[in-house]
């Protein structure tokens, strides 16, 4: 039996209610970023799902939640129905919100993806630097092109959202980066983690230290008590731990940007991507459900899916994982345990804390 195969477990009573779910639209991109999971480029990709196809997806989804669903990519914008899409989940009650590249943002795109129904978008800046950010995203220009873009957010009233991925190369950037959203006008920073999948595999010297790492964390949830906007962690689960441990989990910011768990992949969170697969997050492979062959029935995968409901059980994880007191605040990042040990269900592997096993004292 490999790792994510059935246990033997006796399946939990109620899954979790849905919050988010990324749904990978296309994987065409005019981007080539070096960190990028998914290793998207210019395609084209066969098998993409169908406008038709997008809807069965949207009515089941709503059918029985009212997630948001984050439109990404690749980079959405390339599908000549996406503002249909948009259109229809919003109908649907959807909460709808896009990450974009920027460099197809305009005003008016802007101003049509605000009137279908878009709540809010993310804007990648990964450098004060226009040389580094170009360079990371692998297109020259593309440091202009996100700031036109926050220009366009900005002038068609359209919220957005700074996204960083942080790295060796820019992680002494990060008050600037900060101070950067906030002079844009962004209601949130949210720093990403570097996760070594896709094209990031081979960027082990670029990932923070557990040291560092740590640090960094410490340093978020200080800004995030002072800062004028919200700051939310992506890809680092501990910082749950951390914040509880400094008392200001009470303070986290609500909205787009609540924070309610590490980890939320299979406990409040989905990924679907271009071909319609159901993972718990875009950076672990591992295939929860295949829409197109279960009639569309994400339902079915959220709430039956037999690798969901082990990354629902403590009893399934093992390290110090397995036996941390906040392990229901965290879980570890399962996408870095798999590519550190290739089993997802191993301890998080830049977690600088030591739990207590049970019976030690």
């Amino acid at each position: 039996m490999n790792n994510f195969q059935e246990s033997g477990a006796q399946p939990l009573q109620r899954a979790p209610t849905i919050r988010l779910i990324a749904w990978e639209l296309t994987r065409c991109c005019g981007y080539s970023c070096v960190h990028c999971r998914a290793s998207a480029s210019s395609g084209p990709y066969t098998g993409e799902l169908t406008t038709a196809e997008c809807e069965e997806v949207l009515k089941n989804i709503a059918s029985f939640g009212n997630p948001v669903i984050i439109l990404t990519g690749g980079e959405p914008l390339l599908r000549c129905d996406i503002f249909h899409i948009i259109e229809y989940g919003t109908a649907l009650g959807l909460k709808m919100v896009m990450a974009t590249c920027s460099s197809l943002l305009t005003v008016q795109i802007a101003a049509r993806l605000k009137k279908a129904g878009v709540r809010r978008i993310s804007l990648s800046i990964d450098s004060v630097d226009p040389q580094i950010h170009d360079q990371f995203r692998g297109f020259s220009g593309a440091f202009d092109a996100v700031m036109k873009g926050c220009q366009a957010a900005r002038m068609a009233t359209l919220e957005f959202q700074v996204n960083t991925t942080v790295t060796n190369d820019n992680v002494e950037q990060l008050p600037g980066l900060l101070k950067l959203a906030e002079r844009e006008g962004a209601v949130a920073f949210h720093p990403f983690l570097l996760v070594p999948t896709g094209r990031a595999e081979g960027l082990e010297m670029m990932g923070l230290s557990a040291p560092v790492y740590e640090k960094v964390l410490h340093w978020i949830c200080s800004q995030n008590v002072e800062s004028k906007i919200a700051i939310k962690p992506t890809c680092a689960p501990h910082y749950c731990r951390i914040a509880a441990q400094r008392g200001v989990g009470a303070r986290m910011k609500t909205g787009h940007d609540t924070m309610t768990r590490g980890c939320l992949g299979g406990h409040g969170f989905a990924f679907i991507s271009h071909r319609g697969r159901v993972q718990m997050c875009g950076f672990l492979q591992e295939c929860a459900g295949e829409l197109r062959e279960n009639g569309w029935d994400f339902r079915s995968v959220w709430e039956s899916s037999p690798f969901f409901e082990q990354l629902r059980r403590k009893d399934q994880y093992g390290g110090r994982c397995g036996y941390c007191k906040y392990w229901k605040r965290c879980g570890g990042c399962r996408a870095r345990a798999f590519a550190a040990s290739g089993n997802c269900f191993s301890e998080e592997p830049f977690c600088l804390y030591q739990p207590q096993q049970a019976g030690s004292r």
